[in-house]
């Protein structure tokens, strides 16, 4: 069988993430994949990366046009809704499998005005006429089901995963390092750091932020007056050896479909702190490999940095229950659990 999946952007896109992440891991993993993402200046129409097919057409407007052209032309589809508005591929393909990330309702109001807000709202309800549906954490589940009246059982939990090879522990700063790795966007709330960095009692705590988007300019200005090392967007070889070096990865977003910056930092032995809201909870088990905070609680968050930063065998502790409670996800269980769930669609 051959298989595509259908994304905005592919690994190459200046602004690629998480979502591109996920697929690229699983494609890789899997025969016969084709992956459909917008044109990327510079990049060829079409290429080969670690056995992936990219085909690249169109823009983030006119791709929609283009999936259902290229939806018909494979056995399996799965449309990759990163961005709230699916790519209608169950209108030309009744094996067209929705991946979902998050749910977009509550978010689009941090970045839209309310008339484009809510067509996108109406827009992302129509997920719920796809036949088959993957939710990446059992929160994104339940925001379908309440949210846009999806049937439960059109869903299927997978779990995504982390590369063990690549994110593991190493050696801790010396002094205490703060870390924070994101979009510089409204809902991500990068702003919310200041606050906390202004409420910890030690101040020997360093914190360094990490991150492109519409919020860089502004943040960086501030982040130069209140103390705050920003480094803006950063390679992979440089996130990875800040999460080894730091004592703390921080959440500050408003929802999160699946915590990857998490599970990443706690591959390499960093606990979290985060605010309560999305997947989080889900992923981070109050104590062992971090804390949960109430959402917009900077008090508490700062009061978590100061217990974790202020004794380094607290930090050691929750570093090793860190890096335990990550063995949990992997890639390898990832991609097989995807394969038999598109074998199982595709035999019917």
């Amino acid at each position: 069988m051959n298989i595509i999946f259908i994304n905005h952007r592919d690994p190459f896109h200046p602004n690629a993430g998480g979502a591109e992440n996920v697929i690229y891991e699983i494609g890789k993993r899997l025969k016969e994949v084709t992956w459909l993402s917008e044109k990327v200046k510079g990049r060829p129409d079409s290429e080969y990366i670690d056995g992936i097919k990219i085909i690249r057409k169109g823009n983030k407007f006119t791709l929609h046009f283009y999936s259902l052209i290229e939806a018909k032309r494979h056995e399996i589809v799965i449309d990759s809704v990163a961005h709230a508005v699916p790519f209608f591929s169950y209108l030309v393909n009744d094996k067209a499998i929705a991946l979902i990330h998050h749910v977009h309702q509550d978010v689009v109001k941090f970045e839209l005005n309310p008339l484009l807000a809510e067509a996108v709202r109406l827009a992302e309800r129509r997920i719920r006429n796809y036949k088959y549906i993957i939710s990446v954490s059992n929160t994104t589940k339940q925001d379908l089901i309440k949210k846009l009246g999806i049937d439960e059982n059109k869903i299927t939990v997978i779990y995504n995963g982390v590369d063990h090879n690549k994110f593991n522990p190493g050696i801790k700063s010396e002094i205490p390092i703060v870390f924070w790795v994101g979009r510089m966007m409204k809902y991500k709330n990068p702003f919310d750091i200041i606050e906390i960095k202004r409420r910890i009692k030690n101040k020997n705590v360093k914190f360094i932020v990490a991150g492109g988007g519409e919020l860089s300019t502004e943040f960086r200005e501030v982040a130069k007056e209140e103390g705050i090392q920003y480094l803006g967007k950063i390679d992979e070889k440089t996130k990875i050896e800040l999460y080894r070096k730091s004592w703390v990865i921080l959440s500050t977003s408003f929802i999160e479909g699946w915590g990857m910056t998490i599970v990443e930092a706690n591959s390499c032995g960093t606990p979290a702190i985060a605010y309560s809201t999305g997947s989080l909870p889900e992923i981070i088990k109050q104590g062992i490999n971090g804390f949960v905070v109430p959402y917009k609680d900077v008090n508490t968050m700062a009061r978590y940095i100061d217990y974790i930063t202020e004794d380094e065998n607290i930090m050691k502790e929750l570093s090793r229950k860190s890096y335990e409670e990550s063995l949990k996800y992997d890639w390898n269980k990832t991609a097989e659990e995807y394969r038999k769930y598109i074998e199982n669609i595709y035999y019917k």
